[in-house]
């Protein structure tokens, strides 16, 4: 059996701040992101299995990605938790804005790589992550490959 590689598309809306950034992105701002998770297997081959033919079914990855990613960083302000914006993050959490702190500087790079742990940790042993694209902007994006990272 052939092993096929599917990908389903994400989007939200994040916002951040770079702390010690030399340009405009050292400012709070926010982004329109995209996120592709490709992932690779083999299709079912089960025909008693409900999900036959299929290498995972789409709504079983949307779940997976949507529980991990989307959900926590959708209309959130990433700041990393070292920064000095400390002072700002309590200040908009306490007035009930979505705040997340995270050990990285939130960089498409390195939320990306972030991304592809979460996700890994979640798929069945029979398949495996392939590779992410975060699309930051139009023009923009990071990608992360398993067969970079083996």
């Amino acid at each position: 059996m052939s092993n096929i590689r599917i990908t389903k598309q994400f989007s939200f809306e994040t916002g951040h701040a770079l702390y010690g950034y030399d340009g405009k992105c050292k400012n709070v701002h926010g982004h329109s992101y995209r996120l592709d998770v490709t992932v690779i297997g083999q299709p079912i081959t089960d025909t008693s299995n409900v999900k036959f033919g299929m290498v995972i079914d789409f709504s079983d990855l949307k779940k997976i990605v949507k529980e991990e990613i989307v959900n926590v960083f959708d209309h959130a302000t990433v700041f990393n938790k070292n920064t000095p914006h400390v002072e700002l993050a309590k200040e908009l959490a306490d007035r009930g804005h979505n705040v997340l702190l995270v050990d990285y500087q939130p960089t498409s790079e390195m939320m990306v790589i972030d991304f592809a742990e979460k996700i890994k940790s979640r798929l069945p042993d029979t398949i495996k992550l392939h590779s992410l694209k975060l699309q930051e902007t139009a023009t923009s994006y990071a990608q992360w490959f398993a067969s970079d990272n083996d």
